[in-house]
Parts: C-alpha cells; structure tokens; sequence
C-alpha cells in the first residue's frame, strides 16, 4: 500500500510539473509564407565575413529553396549546376528566450554530405563574439554517419571543440518524424530525442567561459551541405533531399 502511494505522489508531481509549463511561442508553419515577423532568411555562402560559415560548407542559402505544405517548414537541398543551394532561418533579433523546454519535430534528409540542424546561439553573439556567446546543437545529423544523432554545446572554456557532446544510436532515426528538444534550466541542460534522454550539460564549475547559458539565445534551422562536419564528399545521387520541420515550440 505504502508503495501505491508513492507511486501516486510521484505520478501527481510529474504531472503537476507537466501543467505547470506554459507554452510561451510555437510556430506551426501554417501559413503561405514563412513569418518574417519571427523569422530572418541568411542568404549567400557566408563570404566574406565567414566564407563557408567557418566549417567549408559548400551550400549557397536563398530564399527559394524552401516551402510551406501541410503545415510544415520543407527545406530543400539541390544541386544546381556547380553549386548546391539550400536554405536557414533564424528567430535572431525577433524572439530569443533564456530558459525553458524548446522543441521541434522534425523528419530528416538522408544522404552522405547533408547536414540538417536544429540549433541556437546566444543573441549577445554580435557584441562577444563565437564560442564566447555559446551555442546550444539541440539536433544534428550526419549523413555520412547514419542511425546517429548528435547533441552538442560550444563554450569559450572548449574553445569552440565538441568536447561537450554526445553521439546517441538510434537505428530507425531517419524513418518518419521524430522530436528533438532541451530542457534547459539556471543549472543545467538535458537533452532529448523523443522521450529520450541522451545527454546532461552540468559543468561544476559555472562562469562565462564554462556557462555562457544564463541569458537569452535564438533559434535556428538549416540544412546545411558538405563541410568539415557534414563530410567534404557530397553524394549529388541523392539530391534533392528535403527536410521537414512540422513545428517549433518553446515553453517555460
């Protein structure tokens, strides 16, 4: 008996901390157009400030390589010519949050060179500069690297080096949708996949070096093309390939 009702107190109060988050902002993509008033398009290669955002990514963004279709965000991956083109977008200077679930679902590209990402980095990134402003890989996945979901941060102490990261298997990760979210608290960060927790950020030590995470960030999705990380050979075969975001959703 004693045990049953435990077990009811913990059940009430995972529940209770359920009703207790409020969704705060959520873009559905149900519109015609994307929503330029949450949303900026980053258009070029990154030149010539960042030529190949810093990583030798081979894709061009645009405005055009993307629609909205049964409610979600389709970014497309193609190859046209000698240029591959795709597209990013970013919530930076429209909606930045500091703390709180953040999610999105997502069904990924497949193919050796794509790099599709779901991401944020701190909104002081104009005034302190990368990795000092912090960057948070909610999602990343490597198509020279299938079945595998990578969840990341970047910080001044690692010098921008993934040694704050995780690589978690999961066997059917490119069949359908799945979603990919944070916990993200003043003390630390969970990762998830689904209902899965793949990876805890809890530095003992934190300052601004270690834990840039104390203040507003933003949000971003792309598809990236190629790169150090997405791997410098390109399968063109599988082009195009899509990447659909069916939602983003933030709640505190």
């Amino acid at each position: 008996m004693k045990k049953i009702i435990v077990l009811v107190m913990i059940t009430s109060f995972s529940f209770a901390q359920e009703i207790k988050r409020k969704l705060v902002w959520e873009e559905n993509f149900s519109k015609k157009q994307v929503n330029e008033a949450f949303w900026n398009f980053e258009v070029g290669d990154g030149c010539p400030d960042l030529c190949g955002y810093g990583n030798n990514e081979r894709q061009i963004y645009t405005k055009t390589n993307h629609e909205l279709k049964d409610g979600n965000l389709i970014i497309e991956a193609r190859k046209e010519g000698n240029k591959y083109t795709s597209t990013k977008i970013t919530t930076k200077g429209k909606k930045e949050f500091k703390y709180g679930r953040i999610e999105a679902r997502a069904k990924l590209p497949v193919g050796h060179g794509l790099w599709p990402a779901f991401w944020m980095l701190g909104a002081n990134i104009d005034e302190v500069k990368w990795p000092k402003t912090g960057e948070i890989d909610i999602l990343e996945y490597i198509g020279r690297d299938p079945h595998m979901v990578y969840t990341t941060l970047h910080t001044q102490d690692s010098h921008g080096n993934t040694i704050n990261t995780k690589r978690t298997p999961f066997p059917t990760i490119e069949e359908g949708y799945h979603v990919y979210a944070i916990e993200w608290t003043k003390d630390k960060i969970d990762f998830f996949v689904d209902t899965t927790l793949v990876y805890t950020f809890n530095p003992e030590v934190k300052n601004e070096d270690t834990w840039p995470f104390d203040k507003p960030f933003y949000i971003i999705v792309n598809l990236a093309i190629g790169g150090n990380f997405g791997g410098p050979e390109i399968d063109d075969n599988v082009l195009p390939q899509k990447f659909y975001v069916d939602y983003v959703r933030v709640y505190q």
